[in-house]
């Protein structure tokens, strides 16, 4: 499941200049980071850089990975790690993998230690605030530089804007490993019982609330820890229909950006939906992969927002024949302002190298080895997702109707893809989810969310603790 970030309090996440003078009590700065094309920024063993080992892995040490062990599982990681053990110019190198669900609490300490991990999958609930460590992060531009174990530099083998979420200012410290599109998910053989159509604008959602409400189900549902998946829904949508000009006021954290007119009658739409008894009510005491089993086993309710983690998160509480399919997020009318099949469709699975780590150099290794065709491909066919390394999903999706799905989202976009930011960059989901939940439980008006969303973004922006990154 990649939910935001909670636990921990925003305000331990987020306290900017004074955080980061926290976690940062040896000296550490921008000028600790490797440059691009060298090898690892940190302390340990350090051997030849070669075109085999272009980041100067030492020969016989251990690569210390903590992956986040959400819908993905960390067997990929595992897999990786078998294969850069064979890797040609490494002599002895091996990887310890360990998973975790609390990346945050249990890493946190290792950072201010000076003793982190050389790899981490930072995401999950419970992901360290980026503001927190962004001082203390090698810049992994030299992996993109880097040769895959095919021979072909890295860059060339990614989907484009593989960068973007992982740039942080002039930064980029992370490689989002799995390539997530955001939609809405749906049975295909359930849609194709009934005659229905998937919808492509809000406009098409009563009629099917209707439809679904005459058979005894619901249009949708959720669980209360992935209330926010609706905002995330609602705020794409909006982006798609009326692009930047929603877009960047809500990255900015800029007065008045809930207020926008297209989120405002977007959100007055799902309210009307709530309100006609289309959403299944209870979510708010309902565990999240508990409901996504109402909708994905059960089919209670007709659709789920989603990101494409969500086949291989429910694949084992899925009816048979459910022939799982997604389309993108939808614009509220057919009068958007962004191109044909524009939508938002990003690298997921922020892996970072903490430049204190004692093989930083490793942990690029390893990286380097899981953005190879034969890592990708089985990640792909095991988790029935893309990976940011393009050309590598057979037509037929290894059998998944959402893995295909997804394919063709990603090729009807082009180019015409987005990301958000801010929610993440400032750790808004943990406050944000309480508002949410409330929401769609029909115990608050549009105004009454409407506010509730500007007081926290105004809180964010007005707390000079709280260090601002311009997004663009």
């Amino acid at each position: 499941m990649e939910l935001t970030q909670t636990s921990i309090s925003r305000r331990n996440l987020l306290r900017g200049a004074a955080a980061t003078a926290l976690l940062l009590p040896f000296g550490m700065s921008l000028a600790s980071c490797a440059a691009p094309g060298g090898g690892g920024g940190g302390g340990g063993a350090k051997g030849e850089v070669t075109a085999d080992n272009p980041f100067g892995v030492a020969a016989n040490t251990e690569v210390d990975a903590v992956i986040f062990d959400g819908g993905y599982g960390v067997d990929y990681v595992e897999n990786a790690a078998k294969i850069m053990a064979g890797n040609k110019g490494l002599d002895g190198v091996t990887a310890k993998v360990s998973a975790s669900t609390k990346i945050a609490q249990e890493l946190q300490p290792r950072f201010v230690g000076g003793n982190p991990p050389d790899l981490v999958d930072n995401s999950g609930a419970n992901s360290i605030g980026w503001n927190t460590i962004l001082d203390q992060l090698e810049d992994l531009s030299d992996v993109l530089e880097a040769e895959n174990l095919e021979g072909t530099k890295i860059a060339d083998t990614l989907f484009d804007g593989v960068k973007a979420p992982g740039t942080f200012g002039d930064k980029f410290a992370a490689i989002n490993y799995v390539f997530t599109t955001y939609g809405i998910w749906y049975s295909g053989s359930l849609f194709e019982e009934n005659g229905w159509e998937p919808p492509t604008t809000w406009q098409d959602l009563k009629a099917l609330g209707e439809a679904a409400k005459a058979q005894g189900k619901y249009l949708f549902l959720w669980g209360k820890e992935a209330a926010t998946y609706y905002q995330t829904f609602v705020v794409d949508s909006a982006i798609i229909q009326s692009g930047d000009d929603v877009r960047l006021p809500l990255e900015n954290l800029e007065e008045g950006c809930w207020s926008h007119p297209t989120l405002q009658s977007i959100l007055t739409v799902l309210y009307e939906l709530i309100q006609a008894g289309y959403v299944k009510p209870g979510g708010g005491g309902t565990q999240f992969t508990e409901a996504q089993a109402q909708w994905s086993l059960d089919q209670e309710a007709l659709l789920y927002p989603s990101g494409s983690w969500i086949e291989n998160e429910m694949k084992k509480t899925t009816a048979e024949n459910f022939q799982m399919k997604g389309v993108r997020e939808m614009p509220l009318d057919d009068k958007a302002t962004t191109p044909a099949g524009f939508m938002r469709a990003e690298a997921g699975e922020p892996f970072i190298v903490p430049s204190k780590a004692k093989n930083p150099a490793g942990g690029k290794e390893l990286l380097r080895t899981m953005l190879s065709k034969e890592a990708a491909s089985a990640f792909s066919k095991e988790k029935l997702a893309p990976t940011v390394v393009k050309d590598i999903v057979p037509e037929d999706g290894f059998g998944s109707t959402a893995l295909v799905s997804q394919v063709e989202m990603i090729a009807s976009a082009g180019s015409g893809m987005f990301t958000i930011q801010s929610f993440n960059l400032y750790g808004m989901n943990s406050d944000q989810l309480p508002i949410w939940n409330s929401f769609l439980d029909g115990k608050m008006t549009v105004a009454d969310i409407t506010k509730q969303l500007q007081d926290l973004t105004d809180k964010i922006r007005n707390d000079s603790s709280i260090e601002k990154i311009e997004i663009k």
